[in-house]
């Protein structure tokens, strides 16, 4: 029994950079990763346009460490899940 994120799986995606999230995030081992200190950043890694098309570019597909990449991420705060911004593919 836990906290809607939004309304169905196609409600994410619709629209201006998708649904607004709402609600905690918890991680597998229970941490709520938006006051959590141990997440720091705190982004939705999805390698995607704002309107859901794949960021052929900007997906950190392949990515290893000894490259320097960037791939689409939203900061979880942002309330938007596709209004994604590039990120060093290294950032945790």
């Amino acid at each position: 029994q836990g906290q809607l994120l939004a309304k169905s799986w196609s409600s994410l995606f619709e629209g201006q950079s998708g649904a607004a999230l709402r609600g905690p995030i918890y991680s597998f081992n229970g941490r709520n990763i938006l006051t959590d200190p141990l997440w720091p950043h705190r982004l939705a890694w999805h390698g995607s346009t704002p309107r859901g098309g794949h960021a052929h570019r900007w997906d950190c597909q392949g990515w290893r460490s000894s490259n320097v990449a960037e791939g689409m991420a939203t900061a979880l705060g942002e309330g938007r899940l596709l209004a994604g911004h590039r990120h060093n593919c290294s950032t945790p």
